[in-house]
Parts: C-alpha cells; structure tokens; sequence
C-alpha cells in the first residue's frame, strides 16, 4: 500500500550494540516497504535526566524533551523495539514517555504527543521469553496514554545467536518475515486511519 503516512522507529535501549536497535531496523524497512517514511532515531542522541518534577518547575522541559516531542507530533506511527530490563520496561523508554508526556505551554492539551498515534512494539532478548514481560507493560502503559497498540507483536529469544552476522535480519527467515509484517501492518493501519479521518 503506497501512504504517506510518517512512522518514528525507536529502540528503549542505549546500548551501541543493542539487539533491539538491531530489530527496530528490521521492522522498520517492513514499514518502508509499505510506503511509509520512517524515522529511525537513536535514544543515546536524545539524552534526559531522570523525571523530576521540581526540575521541570524551576526550569521547564529540557530541550532534548522537546526535540522528541516535536518529532512524536510530526509522526502519526511509533514503531518500538523494548527490551526487557528485570520483568519490566526499560527506565532510557519511561523516562522518554514520561518527559514527552509533559506540557510544554500551559495551553497545551493533556497527552497531546500521544494522542490518536499507533504503535507497534517488540523486543529481543539473550532470554527464552525474548523480553515478552516485558511487552506487556509497554502495552499497557501505551494504551493508557491514548496510544492505540496494534494486535501483532514478537519477542525475540536467544538474541545473541539470532541475527545475521551484520545485523541486518534474523536467521529465521520466519521470524525475520514476522518482524517485517509489523512495519507493514503499523504503516497500513495508519494509512487507512488517515484516510476515514480525511473521508469524515
């Protein structure tokens, strides 16, 4: 399907060579191939101090939280791979949700960031749930926030052993299909999304 639709890929993960980095990239060239323009950004080149609200009182969002709040605005999909950090979401992920949740006026409609945006998620992890847990809390947090998720997500096990040596797909070429179907159906959805929004 060819759209326009704009998609922001993410890894919830510092890590140089983060498998979730890896993955986001993979999923991301589904989204492409269904004719969405994507914008992979790294987390490392946003970087945030822990939440605090008597910090954004004294001296409002730093200017990394507004960067990544103009570009969720400019995107109608997020495409997310999140690692599993201890049964749970990674803090780099919350703290993001958590500054680009803030208002930046006093104007500014609460969740306006999230509001009416779809995602969709996955993770990669050395563990046999391949951060699955982990998902879970992504989802919720998401939807709680006015994000619509959609349905297909994956969890990638035994990352370590699990992608071509350049990292550029998964050695299971079901899994990597898999992986792609998620871009593809994220941009999809979207795409349909903005066309009952031009049609009503």
């Amino acid at each position: 399907m060819s759209t326009s639709t704009n998609i922001l890929c993410f890894a919830g993960s510092l890590r140089h060579d983060s498998f979730n980095k890896k993955l986001a990239k993979i999923a991301m060239q589904g989204a492409t191939d269904a004719g969405a323009k994507v914008t992979y950004i790294d987390l490392k080149d946003y970087q945030l101090p822990v939440y605090d609200g008597d910090f954004e009182a004294k001296s409002s969002l730093p200017d990394n939280a507004v960067k990544l709040k103009e570009l969720f605005l400019k995107h109608d999909g997020l495409l997310m791979s999140c690692p599993e950090y201890n049964s749970s979401v990674t803090g780099v992920w919350k703290n993001v949700i958590d500054w680009v949740s803030r208002p930046a006026t006093d104007n500014e409609p609460m969740l306006h960031c999230f509001t009416g945006k779809i995602a969709g998620i996955m993770s990669a992890s050395p563990g046999a749930l391949g951060g699955l847990r982990g998902l879970v809390h992504v989802r919720a947090i998401l939807e709680n926030i006015n994000v619509m998720v959609i349905p297909d997500q994956i969890a990638i096990s035994q990352a370590m052993s699990a992608f071509t040596p350049d990292g550029e797909r998964l050695l299971d070429e079901k899994k990597d299909a898999s992986v792609r179907k998620i871009g593809h159906k994220l941009a999809e959805v979207c795409a349909r999304l903005q066309l009952v929004a031009k049609v009503s």
